[in-house]
């Protein structure tokens, strides 16, 4: 259960990242793929924190032990 809300944060955290990103360095003219729309960014930000908090190195560590 506790791996679930940390991967919860961290797609969450990703989101405002995304938005973050989109708001403040995003480009308007459409050019940009991920800067360009908002759901995009915050997808794409999204994804990121839910893969950085996935966490492969917690699984070794309990099948070794």
């Amino acid at each position: 259960m506790v791996k679930w809300k940390k991967i919860t944060l961290f797609a969450i955290l990703g989101a405002i990242a995304g938005y973050g990103y989109y708001y403040y360095i995003g480009c308007y003219n459409g050019s940009c793929l991920i800067g360009s729309n908002v759901y995009i960014s915050t997808a794409y930000g999204s994804l990121l924190g839910i893969s950085l908090g996935w966490g492969k190195k917690e699984q070794k560590e309990k099948a070794e032990q």
